[in-house]
């Protein structure tokens, strides 16, 4: 049953987590004559495997097994999902180290960031195990005489989930989980550069309990899977985790079915130093806001502040502390592995030799490394001026620009001057100014004097063009669902 060049590694015990078919149905399937799409190690370009690529007629049919599914599941008890959950998050810890592994050789991570994200990944399903039992129908004092109203909420049906190949398992988990506990059924499409980890969470979903049609998991070339979704009434909210221009592409495509949309779409986040800082928890923050994941999150720093008082300070301190990253294949755990593909690395050349045309200084860094052709040396530019690319356009890789600014407003009204909106940083000691600022940003989050600020318990999601809805916290749960309501007389 399996073709993956995975399985023969030692270092995974158990070898069923290694699925090279879709899951629909509850049945392992191939595709349709046989096409398949081969799976690359970003480390070193070895083939990993091949994974079925299904048709667009077989995506189809796993809506058929999801609707058909839908009754049952949605009529199920609460109480009954939440202990297929917890479950599957057992599951999902037991087979932790496995899983990372298996995320580092197809996405390219350090192991112990893998890791973290196993972690985070079942952090969601723990949480929806919970929150599915809450629901409750809510009591409204009526307007009318004799009459009984009440708000229902119920799930929206069967829900069609796409996640990118940065975070192949969380953000899976982040949507799948909250959408299985408010009662839908699941069609889910992972990036075809990372599908592996999604499908071994199926194999676990499986193993967990859920029934057949509930949980989906559909690999192939992505505009042969999830465009039939966009015009397919069935399914009624799409969830979709990946750049702005195909958020837009699949809100137009889902205009005539009116679908619910859910975008986690691009991210060009500004982080923020002012005067009186405290300037070494600034510049190791930075460096995680930056480099985390390669600097390929949308969470990433992208644009870097600091005010002229502390400039020259702090490009001092964050170029030494980022030519002390290490850079390596993910199994040896180092600080920065390679990127994604090709056109991630392009995309730093460009940047970088744009920046450098328009007066910007190279601090260090700024080519590729001999480890593989998809290295590149974390790098950091200064004097970064408004006008360059990488000031605009989302970088997704190891480089940081650094510009300086001299009053609030100036800085404010340049952080803001993005379409983008997704998390903002600042770092200062003041709390009136740290007040004015997070009033300020025109962000959907916004961290202070810290990096980390996602879970399960919290509201994920941007403004502007950053995306619609929430995911995470009973926000997320709800939606997946609607509300119903009912005015009832007795008489």
């Amino acid at each position: 049953m399996l073709d993956t060049a995975m399985s023969a590694r030692p270092d995974i015990s158990d070898k069923r987590l290694l699925r090279s078919f879709s899951y629909v149905n509850g049945k392992w399937v191939a595709a349709d004559e046989g096409a398949v799409i081969a799976v690359t190690n970003p480390a070193d370009g070895a083939r990993l495997g091949d994974i079925a690529a299904l048709s667009g007629a077989q995506s189809r049919a796993a809506v058929d097994a999801a609707q058909a599914a839908y009754l049952d599941w949605s009529m199920t008890l609460p109480q009954e999902r939440s202990t297929l959950l917890r479950r599957w998050f057992d599951l999902i810890i037991a087979a932790k180290e496995d899983l990372a592994r298996i995320m580092v050789l197809e996405q390219g991570k350090p192991l112990s960031e893998a890791l973290g994200e196993i972690d985070y990944a079942a952090s969601f399903i723990e949480y929806y195990a919970e929150e599915a039992k809450r629901p409750n129908i809510e009591g409204v004092t009526s307007h009318l005489p004799d009459a009984e109203v009440e708000l229902w909420l119920e799930p929206v049906g069967v829900v069609g989930l796409v996640t990118p190949w940065n975070f192949p398992s969380a953000m899976l988990t982040r949507k799948a989980a909250a959408a299985l506990a408010a009662g839908c059924t699941v069609v889910a499409h992972p990036s075809s550069e990372t599908p592996f980890s999604a499908l071994a969470l199926a194999e676990l979903a499986e193993r967990a309990g859920f029934g057949p049609g509930v949980f989906n998991v559909i690999t192939g070339h992505a505009p042969e899977i999830v465009e039939p979704w966009t015009k397919d009434a069935r399914v009624r909210t799409l969830s979709f985790t990946g750049s702005t221009e195909i958020g837009r592409l699949l809100y137009r495509q889902s205009a005539d079915t009116v679908k619910r949309l859910v975008l986690e779409l691009g991210g060009h986040a500004p982080v923020i130093v002012f005067k009186g800082a405290d300037l070494d928890r600034a510049v190791a923050e930075t460096i995680k806001a930056k480099f985390a994941t390669s600097g390929q999150d949308c969470l990433g720093a992208n644009r870097i502040y600091v005010e002229r008082p502390v400039y020259a300070e702090f490009c001092r301190r964050f170029t030494e502390a980022t030519q002390a990253l290490s850079v390596g294949i993910g199994m040896d755990d180092p600080d920065i592995g390679p990127l994604m593909n090709e056109k991630a690395v392009a995309k730093q050349e460009e940047h970088v030799a744009d920046a450098l045309t328009k007066g910007a200084t190279l601090a260090c860094g700024g080519k590729r490394l001999d480890r593989g052709p998809l290295f590149y040396a974390p790098t950091v530019l200064t004097d970064v001026t408004d006008d360059a690319l990488i000031m605009h356009e989302e970088t997704f890789g190891p480089v940081a620009p650094i510009s300086v600014f001299d009053s609030e407003q100036e800085v404010f009204d340049r952080a803001n001057a993005t379409e983008y909106g997704l998390v903002a940083y600042v770092h200062s000691l003041n709390p009136k100014r740290i007040y004015r600022a997070t009033r300020a940003l025109q962000f959907g989050m916004v961290a202070v004097n810290r990096t980390k600020v996602t879970g399960a318990p919290i509201p994920f999601g941007g403004v502007k063009q950053s995306g619609l809805g929430r995911e995470g916290a009973r926000r997320g749960m709800e939606e997946f669902m609607e509300i119903k309501y009912v005015c009832r007389d007795w008489a």
